[in-house]
C-alpha cells in the first residue's frame, strides 16, 4: 500500500471527526442528549453526547473508501463494531439492561470470531470462547476508561497510533490503515473533549474504540507462540487491563459490588494523588505510548516476546498495587451493600 494513502486516509477521518461534531453538539443539545452536573462530576452545565457518532463515522467511511470490502475480516470488524456502537447510542439515549448489553455485545464479538479473528491458544473450539470472552471483557474495560474530560480520547489517538505502526511492519497494510484512521478520528474529537470538555462521546463512542481496538490486537497475534499472545494482547488494552484489575481488587477488599459505578478508576486516582484534569490525561497518554513502543520493539524483534509479556504483565501487576494505596473512598468505607455511583468525574 502507497504510504500517502494512510495519511490522506488519516487527514480525511480528522476531519470529518472534528466538523461533524459540531452538528451533533447541536443536536444532543436540541434533544437533551446531555450529562447533567451533579454527585461526583466536576462539569459546571449540561455537556451533551452524540461525540461517538462522530468517531465512528470517521473512521468507517475513510477505511471503507479506501479498502472496500477485499478484505473479510476487517469488514465484519467494521460491521460488528457499528453494532456494538449502535447499542451504546441506544444506552446512551435510554439505559438498557446488563443483559441486554452483554448478549450483543457476544454476538458481535462471535461474529468476528466466525471471520476468522480468534486466538490461537489450544487449537480447539476453547480458542474462539476466549477470543470471545476477552473481546467483550476488554471492550467494556475501555467504555469504562472514558470517565473523565480527554481521557479515553487520549488513550485512543496514542494505542491506535502505535498499533498501527505495529500492523504496517507486521505486514498487515489494510489493518493498519483501519487503526490510522481510528487514530485520526480519536484526535479529531479530541479538539472538543480536551478539558474543559464541550461533548462527551459516550457510549456508542467507547465501546466502539474498544472493540476495534481489541479486535485488531487479537488479528496480530493470532497464530503466534505464547509470549507474543500475551503481550500482544496485553500493550495495546495496557491501561484498560490495570483500571479493571485497580477497580476489582480494591473493590473486593472493602466488600463493594464489582458491577457498580464509582469514582475509583484509575483516573479517579491520580486526582485524588493531586494531579489536574489535563495532567492526568497526559499521563495516561504517556503510559499508553510507553506499552505502544514495547509492542512495536516486540514487532520489530528489538526485544523477544517472552520479555515484553514479562515487562507488560509485571508493571500491570505493579501499578495495580500501587494504586490500591490511595484512598478513593474517603472520608470512610463505603457500605458494603451496593450503589449507582456516577462513573463520570470532571
Amino acid at each position: 500500500m502507497n504510504g500517502t494513502i494512510p495519511l490522506a486516509a488519516g487527514v480525511a477521518a480528522f476531519l470529518l471527526s472534528t466538523t461533524t461534531i459540531v452538528p451533533l453538539r447541536r443536536l444532543a443539545l436540541r434533544w437533551d442528549l446531555t450529562d447533567r452536573p451533579g454527585g461526583n462530576k466536576a462539569h459546571a452545565r449540561p455537556t451533551p453526547y452524540l461525540g461517538g457518532i462522530a468517531i465512528a463515522l470517521a473512521t468507517i467511511v475513510p477505511a471503507t473508501a479506501v479498502l472496500g470490502l477485499a478484505d473479510r475480516r476487517i469488514t465484519v470488524i467494521l460491521l460488528a463494531a457499528t453494532t456494538v456502537a449502535l447499542l451504546g447510542l441506544i444506552d446512551d439515549i435510554g439505559s438498557l439492561s446488563m443483559v441486554t448489553r452483554l448478549a450483543v455485545e457476544t454476538a458481535a464479538a462471535s461474529g468476528v470470531v466466525f471471520s476468522g479473528v480468534q486466538i490461537t491458544l489450544t487449537g480447539s473450539w476453547m480458542d474462539g470462547a476466549v477470543t470471545v470472552v476477552w473481546i467483550v471483557v476488554m471492550t467494556n474495560s475501555f467504555n469504562l476508561l472514558d470517565n473523565m474530560d480527554g481521557a479515553l480520547g487520549t488513550v485512543t489517538t496514542v494505542a491506535a497510533a502505535f498499533l498501527a505502526g505495529t500492523a504496517f511492519v507486521s505486514d498487515r497494510p489494510s489493518l493498519g490503515l483501519l487503526l490510522s484512521v481510528l487514530a485520526y478520528a480519536s484526535l479529531g474529537f479530541l479538539l472538543h473533549n480536551w478539558p474543559p470538555a464541550r461533548i462527551f462521546m459516550g457510549d456508542s463512542g467507547a465501546l466502539f474504540i474498544g472493540f476495534v481496538l481489541t479486535c485488531s490486537a487479537v488479528v496480530l497475534v493470532s497464530g503466534h507462540g505464547p509470549g507474543t499472545l500475551v503481550a500482544g494482547l496485553l500493550l495495546p488494552a495496557f491501561l484498560a487491563v490495570v483500571d479493571t484489575g485497580v477497580v476489582s481488587v480494591s473493590r473486593m477488599r472493602v466488600g463493594r459490588s464489582p458491577l457498580t459505578g464509582g469514582t475509583d478508576h484509575v483516573s479517579h486516582r491520580l486526582r485524588r494523588a493531586g494531579f489536574g484534569t489535563r495532567a492526568v490525561a497526559m499521563m495516561l497518554g504517556m503510559i499508553t505510548a510507553l506499552a505502544g513502543v514495547l509492542c512495536l520493539a516486540m514487532a520489530l524483534k528489538w526485544i523477544p516476546p517472552i520479555a515484553a509479556a514479562i515487562a507488560a504483565g509485571g508493571t500491570a501487576l505493579l501499578l495495580i498495587s500501587l494504586l490500591q494505596g490511595v484512598n478513593v473512598y474517603s472520608p470512610s468505607q463505603p457500605p458494603k451493600t451496593p450503589s449507582r455511583i456516577p462513573e463520570r468525574l470532571r
